[in-house]
């Protein structure tokens, strides 16, 4: 299936640290590529994969699971590695979820970068999903819950209940283990939020074992922060984490 237009993959060799961007749950590299370009910009290598099934139809997603997802964003992880001294995780929403894991199981990773990082959901129907999945394809999508009119972060306008099931599949493998996320963190969360709600932020920060941990609270953002008012916010930000985390390396 094609691939839509701008939800491609981006890379760009820059220097000598590296920035591995993950996307969220059925969403696609479009929700962080400006933020990835600006990064380059200052001088670091990048690298944005397109998660299986996800920047084309939703039946492609349908058929993925979270091992897929994962998977390619450890492929990106392990490219970048073999060309750079350092690589940190950027993620958002599912994306944050994912990042989390790959520091759990690569704990040499230099820093996370976490916005609107989802680790479970209080909605009700939760519960219902391994059945539901089984007779149910899909749900109303979680799309483009951003405040800053004209941004589109080209995700499905629906949620395939099977990926759904998998994706609480990958919360609970991820919780298991935050304790052994020793990386430093730096989280940006939305005040207003309509898809991860704050208790994901505050079990993350008492959970992980990250020391050196802070959180930044964005005002005039929903969800996907990243193409939404306080996008400048979180590239400052994550620069002078970056700019503060490799100086300490060198």
């Amino acid at each position: 299936m094609p691939v839509r237009p701008g939800a491609e993959p981006f890379a760009a060799d820059r220097g000598d640290f590296g920035i591995v961007f993950v996307h969220g749950f059925t969403g696609s590299p479009a929700s962080l590529r400006p933020w990835a370009e600006q990064v380059a910009d200052a001088g670091y290598s990048v690298r944005v994969p397109r998660l299986p099934g996800h920047g084309t139809t939703w039946q492609d997603m349908q058929l993925t699971r979270w091992p897929d997802w994962y998977a390619e964003a450890e492929r990106a992880y392990v490219d970048l590695q073999a060309r750079c001294s350092q690589v940190f995780v950027f993620g958002l929403s599912m994306g944050g979820t994912l990042s989390l894991r790959l520091a759990e199981e690569h704990p040499e990773v230099a820093g996370l970068v976490l916005v609107n990082p989802s680790l479970h959901s209080e909605n009700k129907l939760l519960v219902l999903l391994p059945l539901l999945q089984r007779f149910v394809p899909t749900f109303p999508g979680v799309s483009n819950d951003i405040k800053k009119p004209g941004q589109d972060e080209i995700a499905y306008d629906r949620v395939p209940l099977k990926a759904a099931h998998s994706l609480a599949d990958l919360w609970r493998v991820t919780t298991a283990e935050l304790p052994s996320v020793t990386a430093p963190l730096l989280l940006f969360r939305s005040a207003v939020d309509h898809v991860v709600e704050p208790s994901n932020a505050e079990y993350l920060l008492s959970h992980v074992g990250s020391k050196d941990q802070a959180e930044v609270v964005l005002p005039e953002s929903f969800h996907v922060a990243t193409l939404d008012n306080d996008a400048p916010t979180i590239v400052d930000g994550s620069l002078s984490f970056l700019s503060r985390l490799t100086h300490s390396a060198s």
